[in-house]
């Protein structure tokens, strides 16, 4: 351990030039009095660092100087993959041999190349969650990272929807992130399935080993599933007429439903009327899911069919109308 952070510290200041200890703690996630002790053990093994004193002083490598020690270890190559998701990597616990990887990548591209890169990393963020959501607590999430990919068979006990528990015994396939949210896809009694890892309360990893499917692809799966569960969402369709403000909030109050559903209108020849307002058919959730939804639009949106959806939106309406005078 206190090898790859010596190859750290030396491949910090090959990368940035002069930092102090403070930054280096920080890039480390030590002490700073642990910093210390690892520039004093570089400059006992030969390595010409040196430090300035004062305000602006700080630790730096002799001018040329350079270390070719950047193999990449097989779990520092595997991170890889991780490169522009540091803060997945983080939740499977491979945060700090992320980092080294993408250190020791820096230090043997030529100074142009790792000016190029540096900009591109200071120019352009990755921010993965999608607003006003809350952070998951997932604290099986590195477990189940390792059993998915060691291929060992876990126990868990889940809850399901309506606060059911159950007990089931899974061969974990893959992990998805999905807009923030986190799945393991699993394979039970003999059937492929998904589970919210947030719903996952305990994991027993049961000392065995499993095949993986050779015909398994986990991208292929996972969008087979959300196709199936966006169906299951949204199992009924209404008619619906929409003004042109009602149109540009669809994607952000329905999501991809609501886009796709826009897009499929205008390409199957909708067109606004007169009037500017678009007559087309809406997916929508069952039962008051889709009052709930509807009704975000105001008076932007208008349901003409079914008939028992319209009548609940009208009731709706009239009680917020006596309700507000």
């Amino acid at each position: 351990m206190r090898a790859s952070r010596l190859l750290s510290v030396l491949l910090l200041l090959q990368n940035r030039g002069r930092m102090t200890a403070d930054e280096l703690a920080a890039e480390l996630e030590v002490s700073v009095r642990t910093v210390y002790r690892d520039v004093e053990a570089l400059s006992a093994a030969g390595v010409p660092v040196y430090a300035d004193r004062g305000r602006s002083g700080g630790y730096q490598l002799v001018d040329g100087y350079r270390t070719r020690l950047t193999g990449l270890t097989e779990e520092e190559a595997q991170s890889l993959s991780l490169a522009g998701l540091p803060g997945a990597a983080a939740e499977l616990g491979l945060g700090t041999v992320l980092a080294a990887a993408q250190l020791k990548l820096h230090a043997a591209m030529p100074a142009e190349l790792r000016a190029g890169a540096s900009k591109v990393s200071d120019r352009f963020y990755l921010d993965v969650p999608g607003w006003h959501r809350g952070i998951e607590s997932l604290p099986r999430l590195s477990e189940l990272a390792d059993a998915v990919w060691h291929a060992r068979r876990i126990k868990v006990r889940y809850e399901r929807w309506g606060q059911k528990k159950v007990e089931r015994v899974l061969d974990p396939l893959g992990l998805i992130l999905k807009a923030g949210n986190w799945y393991l896809a699993a394979r039970c009694d003999g059937n492929d399935r998904t589970y919210r890892v947030s719903r996952i309360e305990e994991l027993e990893d049961l000392g065995e080993s499993f095949v993986r499917p050779s015909d398994f692809d986990l991208a292929r799966y996972w969008q087979e599933w959300s196709e199936q569960f966006e169906k299951r969402m949204y199992p009924r369709m209404a008619r619906v007429r929409l003004n042109e403000f009602a149109r540009i909030l669809l994607p952000f109050y329905l999501g991809a439903v609501g886009a796709r559903a826009l897009g499929e209108a205008v390409a199957g020849g909708a067109e606004p009327g007169e009037d500017d307002w678009l007559e087309m058919d809406l997916p929508v959730e069952p039962g008051e899911s889709a009052v709930g939804e509807l009704l975000r639009f105001g008076g932007n949106l208008e349901v003409l069919e079914p008939a028992d959806l319209r009548e609940r939106l009208a009731e709706e309406i009239r009680k917020m109308g006596a309700r507000y005078g």
